[in-house]
């Protein structure tokens, strides 16, 4: 079967990432796997590093980047709504109090499933809202594990430290108290998809008067337990 397409770089870096899906791949060994010339195989792998399809490990060989397990959990989206339902309704309902899923759209994040509190003060955040990246619980699983250059750019301007989102990849789950809303607080843990990159986060969030302001005592196993369940369908869909 011919696997050429007729537009030459597109072949060129297809055939690039096919290789990279070995494993890591020194640029020698890229030349000789690819057949490119070395000054071709150097320029079209720098580029796509630039558009993080392709990364490089320790030792400095080319990997394939994170951008592709992020258009992964993209395609996976419609698993993970058709699971979010039952999954967040258990969760308010143990809770008591509204529960959210998020993922991150640039640099705002959006809520994308959620279950609201049937009685009483709640919180409630409308599907389809955005809400910045720089603020909530939501905002710091979803920064957590970026890789070291995105996360130091996502830290400036927010209301969280690189200490604090240290902390929230020691205990697998964040809090919040007022930071995005006043009287607001929230409880967050994340959803992992394809090579155990976080792709969503899963919130619980209500008053501060019926939180506390340790929120993450009470309501993080339940929290984590639900992001658990999340990433266990992506897993076997």
């Amino acid at each position: 079967m011919d696997n050429t397409s007729g537009v030459g770089v597109l072949d060129k870096v297809t055939t690039i990432l096919g290789t990279l899906e070995s494993g890591p791949t020194t640029l020698g060994e890229l030349v000789v796997a690819t057949g490119l010339a070395r000054p071709t195989a150097h320029r079209l792998a720098v580029a796509l590093e630039h558009h993080r399809l392709v990364s490089r490990d320790l030792q400095g060989r080319f990997v394939l980047g994170p951008r592709l397990a992020e258009l992964s959990a993209a395609a996976g989206e419609d698993r993970l709504l058709a699971a979010a339902g039952p999954v967040l309704t258990h969760l308010r309902d143990v809770t008591g109090e509204s529960a959210q899923l998020y993922r991150r759209q640039g640099e705002l994040r959006i809520c994308v499933a959620a279950a609201e509190r049937l009685y009483g003060l709640r919180d409630t955040v409308p599907l389809g809202i955005t809400l910045p990246m720089k603020v909530g619980s939501a905002a710091q699983i979803l920064l957590a594990w970026e890789e070291p250059e995105r996360l130091h750019r996502g830290l400036q301007g927010a209301r969280f430290t690189a200490t604090a989102l240290s902390g929230v990849r020691r205990r697998g789950w964040a809090q919040s108290i007022g930071e995005r809303e006043p009287g607001v607080a929230s409880v967050s843990a994340p959803v992992r998809g394809p090579g155990h990159r976080v792709v969503a986060a899963v919130s619980v969030s209500g008053p501060i008067e019926r939180l506390t302001r340790h929120p993450g005592a009470r309501l993080s196993q339940a929290v984590v337990e639900a992001a658990d369940r999340l990433t266990e369908a992506l897993r076997h869909a």
